[in-house]
């Protein structure tokens, strides 16, 4: 066995892919960073995760290279981070980087000054490159210090400020002409041939849709709406989308969702049920229902810990090869489906000489409609479904014997959060209780074994044990999924943990001088910059995840102080939605329910439970649902009898109570 280093002890897959280098690395911690500070050495910090495909290609050539370790360890105390287990970390270093040269992504490499402070970084370095530029950092702190520490201050000022949120001076009453502001310059983006936006890579940004979806259909704006079905039509039929064993690789490198980066990221899976979901609520088309179940099965099947967790990734690599566990050449293809080869592989886009030149392989994608197949080969629909069923449980049993890509098996409690809250609304929209029992079971594991004795929550666990103390996106997901739980079972103990968990963040992670809650706990580690995080990006915000849970639970508690810091929160930030929408479409959201009100529903009386399900049938995206027939919250109070009666109220207002769906939904027009 090779010599290890100090990271054969970690708990991230990442960290322990690089435990065999010959590069003397530290998890970041006390040790590594008082070794810097006593021998004055600069640190190197290098952030990457274990799906990062050119995180690997930097391994391969420089940190597994014996001549590049040794100018590592002669001059540096080198640290390797996990972005998804520290994205505190992540989030510095990332913004220096980003101020440094324009841009930023990952393998992040950053050098620092003994105490933590940045001079120098980059991403993915050739070896030599990387050698000339560690030797020549190394120069400038022994022979110029006094250079290194202006770029340090110079850097450091410009982290602290950065996103620099302040409060409104006053509060406007939003209107349609806001969300019009934002949604007319957002609309010029749209790919109206392939759906998404009119560039490459392509990433799904599900939540960008979320909002799309709601204001398309709140505001009868065809054009909005159709470009939102017509994305979700394009990814699911493309090879972003795995269309044997379902889920979605990270992004597509091209405009046509054809060849996919392969990583598969559990945040992207979890968001996008959630979105197949709500726009199969309101279209009823059938595709997006198969891609939320297949997209479900797959999590079931691939990433679910024996604790009843879900795991973080799944590698874009297997055999040190991007997609080689996911493509076909054709005769392997032929050999699997024998006389249905011909049908399948043009249902599949399968040929000679591959769809993905570059490789001369196949990615499984649709290129031609159902209706074409079904007239090319003289047979009807029922028979095309039945044979592309059973051909791809053929497909999928013949790749089940290749190499699998490695997977990251460390669960993170944001990133649980939003799978159970994806599950609970399948549950719910899909009338499927399996789907809700997964989800409370995940939430009721973390709610016991993820929590300190402070009420706090952290942020891993792997092997049994979690170390990390939480961030603002793991009480934010997590908040979130214990009120959808509720909205599925009406049992208030997840709306009590909500509101426990929404205290502790008020307690812990508010700013004095800002509307925004910091990323970081007061309980946590002190790092060189206490940020915030408020941009919508592939994982939208952990403030404007916030801002939605203080608005829902301010309704569902009656709490003022609750709804009055939503409110703070976004209307600081209202200004900014209209220069990027796509930046912030879950503050868009937020807007979205203030401009058309946010319905309180509540269900009274015996057939409680028959009124939630058909309620579930209908689509309300600016709703919120209680019920049962004992409870404490004010707007169930003195309202149980045996009588079903379902209750609509509106901006402190409530209707008159009705014994139907049917007289509700007459209300809502």
């Amino acid at each position: 066995m090779s010599e290890t280093n100090n990271l054969i002890h970690a708990s991230s897959p990442y960290l322990l892919q690089h435990a065999h280098n010959p590069v003397n690395w530290y998890e970041w911690g006390a040790e590594a960073l008082t070794k810097a500070k006593a021998e004055k050495k600069l640190i190197l910090v290098s952030i990457g995760y274990s799906a990062c495909h050119w995180c690997h290609v930097m391994e391969r050539e420089s940190f597994e290279n014996h001549e590049v370790a040794e100018v590592m360890n002669r001059h540096f105390v080198c640290i390797k981070v996990d972005r998804e287990e520290r994205p505190d970390i992540d989030q510095i270093y990332m913004y220096a980087i980003q101020l440094m040269t324009g841009s930023g992504g990952w393998p992040l490499n950053c050098i620092c000054l003994p105490d933590q402070r940045p001079i120098y970084g980059g991403t993915y370095f050739r070896k030599n490159d990387w050698i000339n530029i560690l030797e020549n950092v190394a120069a400038l702190w022994i022979n110029e210090p006094d250079k290194a520490i202006q770029y340090a201050e110079r850097l450091i000022s410009g982290i602290r400020e950065s996103e620099k949120i302040i409060p409104a001076v006053n509060q406007e009453d939003y209107t349609l002409t806001h969300l019009a502001e934002i949604i007319e310059p957002w609309k010029r983006h749209f790919d109206i041939g392939y759906g998404g936006y009119n560039r490459a890579p392509k990433f799904p940004l599900p939540n960008n849709w979320v909002f799309l979806l709601r204001y398309g259909f709140l505001k009868d704006d065809q054009s909005v709406f159709t470009a939102v079905c017509h994305t979700l039509e394009e990814m699911g039929r493309g090879g972003i989308y795995d269309q044997i064993g379902g889920g979605f690789a990270r992004y597509s490198v091209d405009d046509k969702w054809h060849v996919p980066h392969f990583e598969k990221m559990l945040y992207d899976n979890a968001q996008l049920i959630s979105l197949y979901t709500e726009a199969y609520q309101c279209t009823r088309f059938n595709s997006f229902k198969q891609i939320a179940t297949e997209t479900i099965e797959w999590a079931f099947n691939e990433m679910t810990s024996a604790d009843g967790l879900f795991y973080s990734a799944l590698d874009a690599d297997s055999e040190g090869v991007e997609g080689k566990f996911y493509v076909w050449d054709k005769a392997a293809f032929d050999a699997v489906l024998g006389s249905d080869a011909a049908l399948i592989g043009e249902y599949y886009n399968v040929t000679e000489e591959g769809n993905w030149e570059e490789e001369q392989t196949n990615i499984l994608r649709k290129t031609i409609n159902d209706d074409d197949l079904i007239q090319k080969f003289g047979i009807d629909a029922e028979t095309l479904y039945n044979k592309v069923e059973v051909t791809k449980a053929k497909l999928l049993a013949e790749r089940d014997k290749r190499v699998r890509p490695g997977l990251d098996d460390k669960c993170l409690t944001a990133w649980n959060g939003m799978m159970i809250k994806a599950l609970a609304d399948a549950a719910t929209v899909l009338n499927h209780k399996p789907y809700y029992d997964k989800a409370s079971a995940a939430a009721q594991f973390i709610l016991t074994n993820l929590m300190s004795e402070e009420g706090g929550l952290y942020r891993n666990y792997k092997n049994g044990k979690a170390s990390i103390t939480g961030f603002l996106d793991d009480y934010a997901f997590l908040i979130e999924a214990l009120i959808t739980l509720y909205e599925y079972d009406f049992e208030e103990k997840w709306l009590d943990e909500a509101k426990s968990l929404t205290d502790y963040v008020l307690a812990n992670f508010v700013d004095a001088d800002s509307p925004m809650l910091f990323y970081t706990s007061a309980e946590g580690e002190d790092l060189i910059a206490r940020k915030h995080e408020v941009m919508d990006n592939v994982i939208p915000a952990s403030n404007s995840a916030m801002a939605q849970n203080l608005k829902k639970l301010g309704l569902l508690f009656d709490l003022e102080n609750y709804t009055e810091k939503a409110a703070e929160m976004l209307a600081a930030v209202k200004p900014k939605i209209k220069t990027y929408g796509s930046a912030y479409s879950n503050w868009a959201i937020q807007l979205l329910s203030e401009v058309y009100s946010t319905n309180e529903i509540a269900i009274t009386g015996s057939a409680t439970e028959a009124i939630k399900l058909e309620l579930g049938g209908h689509y309300i995206p600016n709703k919120i649902v209680l019920g049962g027939t004992k409870s404490n919250l004010p707007l169930l109070k003195g309202k149980q009898s045996n009588e079903t009666k379902v209750y609509i109220c509106r901006n402190k207002v409530c209707q008159l109570p009705v014994n139907t769906v049917e007289e509700a939904l007459a209300y809502l027009q």
